[in-house]
């Protein structure tokens, strides 16, 4: 399997040179490696410890953390629920998902559910509720240099993903005994949301499909994170920044008895945020594919009900 040749990009370089380096990476492959992001490693480390650790428990005791009818939002969503857009096997996964929580009354409660935390690991809600804050904000800082190379000021995101619905998924695909009816770790799909930043996992297996219609292997240096364009950014562009499929495939046969774990953060706009396709990125030769506007919240639910999260 080919790797990518993505550029290792650093976010401590300056503001101009580094968005002029992730919006090539982004309009070449819909994906990009960066470093210096912030996130402390200790913190990413006891994550890694937790996240085996909850895994781990019992069935039973995992699914008393299944909330029916949020479209998995919070809480545990059980093996094989997920299935990508337009594929005939669920996925071969199990996650945990924790979101922003609002103040009361927050006008925004409605599409937002609270958070909910296991008895069990020890530390838990502390760490990943550490671990969120990490992300939301180098999330920020990487849109704040995707504004930049839209040429947009570079503050122009801040209101649009302020009370954002953000979502940090802890996802563990287990051992691959018998992969039924064709079903992999996580079949060909784009993100929803506006960027994903990824944790890298220990286990290979995550693969984009480039323009030519190949298959490459993604593979962050330690220390680096994986960003990516979710449908989202791509709408909001016009296309001009492109939203890429992107799989989990399964592990080779001496790979096959071992799980695989990974933490992508799904930053997300503001529930109420109205999509106006972005002046710039309308032109006589790309004419604006969605002229009609409507909230991330109405995207966002049509989407989960195709992945069947939501009826």
């Amino acid at each position: 399997m080919d790797l990518a040749q993505l550029p290792v990009l650093s976010l401590a370089d300056d503001a101009a040179s580094f968005a002029d380096a992730i919006g090539a990476s982004f309009r070449e492959y819909g994906f990009a490696l960066v470093k210096d992001h912030g996130i402390d490693q200790n913190l990413i480390d006891e994550a890694w410890r937790l996240t085996e650790a909850f895994f781990a428990l019992p069935e039973e005791e995992k699914r008393a953390y299944f909330i029916p009818g949020i479209g998995g939002a919070r809480g545990y969503t059980p093996f094989k629920t997920e299935i990508a857009k337009g594929a005939t096997a669920h996925d071969l996964k199990e996650f945990w998902h924790v979101g922003r929580d609002l103040p009361e009354g927050h006008p925004l409660s409605a599409t937002m559910a609270p958070n909910v935390w296991p008895a069990r690991p020890e530390g838990f809600q502390d760490l990943f509720t550490r671990l969120y804050a990490a992300f939301d904000l180098a999330g920020a800082t990487i849109l704040s240099r995707i504004a930049l190379h839209l040429g947009l000021e570079d503050d122009w995101f801040e209101p649009a993903i302020a009370d954002g619905n953000s979502v940090m998924r802890l996802l563990h695909y287990p051992p691959v005994a018998d992969a039924e009816g064709g079903a992999i770790r996580a079949g060909a799909h784009e993100d929803i949301n506006l960027i994903t930043l990824l944790l890298g996992a220990q286990e290979a297996g995550l693969e984009l499909l480039t323009k030519d219609g190949r298959w490459v292997g993604v593979s962050p240096p330690e220390g680096a994170v994986v960003i990516n364009i979710g449908d989202m950014l791509q709408r909001l562009t016009n296309h001009v920044l492109p939203s890429t499929t992107h799989r989990v495939r399964n592990p080779d046969a001496q790979r096959a008895g071992h799980s695989r774990y990974s933490m992508p953060f799904f930053l997300h706009l503001r529930s109420d945020f109205p999509f106006h396709t972005l002046p710039q990125c309308i032109t006589p030769e790309n004419p604006d594919r969605y002229p009609v506007s409507i909230t991330a919240d109405d995207y966002l639910q049509e989407r989960l009900r195709e992945i069947g999260l939501k009826k």
